[in-house]
């Protein structure tokens, strides 16, 4: 099982220092993410400053953005790279896309996502191999590529960039398993649900696509983790934080707990911040949060957790050097 980590949410002129140190430390891929920055911006600079490890978007908001963007700038990434990026996507939710980014919600999520993934691919392909782009479908048309916009095939051994989807409920699980690389698990799932709800979604995605074994789709989890009280009460604010969204509630259904969703959603909407950690109790605490009292053991744990649900793990804490270096080592030398 990989070992990933997070860039925390810096400026560009930190993200040098930080890949560096992440991959001495020995992570296998530093992600972006797409709060407070642009999921793109820093990968250039972790592509110039690594040269083995890997890394990726985690995620970058799809419907923000056009499939020839997203097309055009995973290409450039591969070919600095030398074939190390990985495309992570996500679609994020109706408010965030309509309020934040003053676009549309489609009628479908799972159709436009699947035809921005074909249509990605449909580039590719055009500047791979001189096939003619001619993607129609019901969000999108794309028919013009002259040589002047036409950046050119790469290496073969770096074309194949993979593509992974990210997601909380089945359907976007389903697709991941039908049409993509991986599926990034987001932090708010339980062990519980993650065998029980989105890894058999994965595997009808699979079975519907007529893709074999041979094809896998690689799991990569976000966990919430903790080693001491402090990591123990920041992970309870933010599985409460999560539990509050409506369209999140499968994950609390699943084990009984909607009328507690019901009730952070409330407090949610009148933002009582505050209030809503408590309504986390231990039991909850042992369903969404891998805990122990030192760094080996939370390696351990965690390994004997997620090892057959997972094939790479970060935890939901920003790697920062500097800060946590003795808690990073020590967890990366017992991963091994």
């Amino acid at each position: 099982m990989k070992l990933d980590a997070a860039l925390p949410p810096v400026s560009l002129s930190n993200v040098p220092t930080i890949a560096r140190a992440a991959e001495t430390m020995g992570f296998d891929a530093l992600w972006t993410t797409e709060t407070q920055h642009d999921p793109f911006l820093p990968q250039p600079l972790i592509a110039e400053h690594t040269t083995k490890m890997q890394f990726g978007s985690g995620i970058a908001v799809s419907f923000a953005r056009s499939p020839a963007n997203l097309a055009y700038t995973a290409w450039d990434l591969a070919a600095q790279s030398g074939g190390r990026f990985i495309l992570g996507l996500g679609t994020q939710v109706k408010a965030h896309i309509e309020r934040r980014f003053g676009l549309p919600w489609p009628d479908s999520v799972t159709g436009k996502l699947r035809e921005q993934l074909q249509a990605i691919r449909a580039f590719w392909d055009c500047w791979q191999n001189g096939t003619p782009l001619n993607f129609r479908g019901e969000y999108y048309k794309l028919t013009l590529m002259s040589p002047f916009f036409n950046p050119g095939p790469l290496p073969a051994e770096h074309a194949a960039i993979p593509i992974y989807i990210a997601g909380v409920n089945s359907g976007l699980a389903k697709l991941a398993g039908e049409v993509c690389n991986g599926f990034l698990v987001h932090p708010f799932h339980t062990p519980r649900y993650l065998s029980q709800t989105l890894l058999p979604a994965i595997a009808q995605g699979k079975e519907k696509a007529g893709r074999g074994d041979d094809s896998s789709v690689i799991v990569s989890a976000t966990v919430f983790a903790a080693s001491n009280r402090k990591e123990r009460e920041f992970c309870r604010q933010q599985v409460a934080f999560y539990a509050s969204t409506p369209s999140y509630r499968a994950v609390m259904d699943l084990h009984g707990w909607g009328e507690t969703a019901e009730n952070l959603s409330a407090l949610a909407a009148r933002g009582q911040w505050a209030e809503m950690p408590a309504l986390i109790n231990e039991e909850m605490m042992q369903e969404f949060v891998t805990q122990a009292d030192s760094p080996a053991a939370l390696a351990q744990a965690l390994q004997k957790r997620y090892a057959t649900l997972a094939q790479r793990l970060a935890l939901y804490l920003p790697f920062i050097p500097g800060e946590k270096d003795d808690f990073w080592r020590e967890l990366r030398v017992h991963w091994d």
